[in-house]
């Protein structure tokens, strides 16, 4: 096969142009990495006494830790001492799927929350989490890909059998939600997406809550991931006035 050197030219930039953007994930992973946390529930008495649930990732002073509502909403057994480990649940917002934790002490290092109006589909990002949770050993794990599609939570459906209380209270006020190409994992809920050059979180992976509605006409789930903007987290802190 014979190449030209208009050829030659492209296949070399894009090879550069590929390098580039793995050595700013690198460094950009430098400073996200410490700010991913695991979210789970202790219980002294059990075995294995900590049962992870999710990820989560640090926010503010640090002491804030941003999961989705359904990584926390799991109802605790007080009686027999279990607990939310080291954190207690200060806020939640079920519409979005968002909770906020806070630390009971210490502080831990910060991520940053970018603006939703630098998005856009085709755009590179990467999510950093715990996927498959404790059964592969609790380090963080990062993925990559495009924000395939901006589109609303729900979508129409074909008849009234379709609907449930869920699906109905969603349809009522739609909000637009991320669809990546890139593939999230059970434990991957609360991961943090962000900007593969500057860290800043523009996103919160979501593994079930988007999927009850947008895949709701399914029979078999699919892999596609999805993640809720991070105009939500910024709302639910302005609410609480932090």
């Amino acid at each position: 096969m014979k190449f030209t050197k208009k050829t030659l030219f492209l296949l070399i930039s894009f090879s550069f142009l590929i390098n580039a953007q793995a050595q700013e994930l690198s460094e950009t992973l430098l400073k996200v990495k410490p700010g991913v946390v695991g979210v789970g529930t202790f219980l002294p008495s059990r075995s294995p006494r900590s049962i992870f649930l999710g990820t989560g990732f640090v926010i503010g002073n640090g002491q804030l830790i941003v999961t989705n509502a359904h990584v926390v909403a799991k109802k605790i057994n007080t009686d027999r001492l279990e607990k939310w480990a080291i954190v207690d649940k200060v806020a939640v917002d079920r519409k979005h799927d968002i909770a906020i934790l806070k630390l009971k002490r210490g502080r831990l290092p910060t991520l940053t929350l970018g603006s939703v109006s630098n998005v856009k589909e085709g755009g590179l990002y990467a999510f950093t989490g715990y996927p498959i949770g404790m059964v592969l050993g609790l380090y963080p794990v990062t993925h990559r890909g495009i924000i395939s599609a901006i589109s609303p939570i729900v979508i129409p459906v074909f008849n009234s059998g379709q609907l449930n209380a869920k699906l109905i209270r969603r349809l009522e006020n739609p909000y637009n939600v991320y669809q990546l190409d890139a593939t999230a994992y059970p434990g991957n809920s609360g991961s943090p997406l962000y900007d593969v050059q500057t860290g800043e979180v523009i996103g919160v992976i979501n593994k079930v809550f988007v999927k009850e509605t947008k895949e709701n006409v399914l029979s078999k789930p699919i892999g596609i991931t999805y993640a809720i903007p991070i105009v939500h987290v910024k709302n639910l802190l302005a609410s609480k006035g932090w």
